[in-house]
């Protein structure tokens, strides 16, 4: 037997569960806005640019070859720079209690397609460590690639600089609470659903005529309990037995 549902029953399921959807929506902003603002640890972001071009001879003035040279080599710069040959001079030199590995998770070096500029991006809990982290970075890999590629390319184009007023970049809290109230709604109608699919108790008289697939000819309604009364006085049913010599009515 196939059943089907129509949109009115939806509507129905979420208008007898509103209070649930509601309820799990308020509980799923509520927590998602404490966690947000009072327990994850603000994260701040800072960048820096290299330029990657060699030096340029007085008779030459462009080489498309040379930059195709330049752009290819950003790939592999990318890695170097988040390698420990770089990373751990930087722990070194700024006296971080971290490890390279632990340091290269907080560095990001992406750069466009087809450019010469890259740009490293630091992310740390404090704002002024992650500017220094970012132009350290780039002053020890300007120092470095000449002794590992033998190829002296590659200049700081714009440093790291601290903002008085830095925001941070994450947590996001107005977006942290606007999914968890997507996935509250979410949640709470696939739970109504659920239990409404759960619920197989019989309550309306269409109830039945579904289960048993067989017209409903009469109803019963419920008889409530007449309360007893009190304190009602009974008639005077008592009748006076007539004397010798009178009659009824006189």
């Amino acid at each position: 037997m196939e059943e089907t549902i129509s949109l009115r029953e939806l509507f129905a399921v979420l208008r007898k569960r509103l209070w649930l959807i509601v309820l799990i929506t308020i509980i799923a902003a509520t927590v998602s806005a404490v966690i947000s603002f009072f327990v994850l640890t603000p994260v701040y972001e800072s960048k820096t640019q290299i330029l990657v071009n060699q030096a340029k001879n007085d008779q030459e003035l462009y080489n498309t070859q040379v930059v195709q040279t330049n752009v290819q080599l950003i790939n592999t710069y990318n890695d170097i720079i988040t390698s420990p040959a770089i990373l751990d001079k930087v722990v070194t030199e700024l006296k971080l209690n971290t490890s390279a590995a632990s340091l290269s998770s907080q560095i990001q070096v992406t750069s466009a397609q087809d450019s010469q500029v890259a740009q490293i991006v630091v992310q740390d809990t404090s704002a002024k460590l992650a500017a220094d982290i970012a132009n350290t970075t780039a002053s020890v890999f300007q120092k470095e690639v000449p002794k590992l590629m033998n190829v002296d390319n590659v200049k700081v184009l714009s440093k790291a600089t601290l903002a008085e007023n830095a925001s941070p970049v994450k947590p996001q809290p107005l977006l942290n609470v606007a999914i968890a109230i997507v996935v509250g709604l979410m949640v709470g109608v696939g739970l109504s659903f659920l239990l409404e699919y759960l619920d197989n108790t019989v309550k309306t008289e269409q109830d039945i005529e579904n289960l048993l697939e067989l017209p409903v000819m009469g109803v019963v309604t419920t008889i409530k309990d007449v309360p007893k009364a009190t304190n009602v006085q009974r008639p005077d049913i008592t009748a006076r037995v007539p004397q010798r010599g009178e009659t009824f009515g006189s």
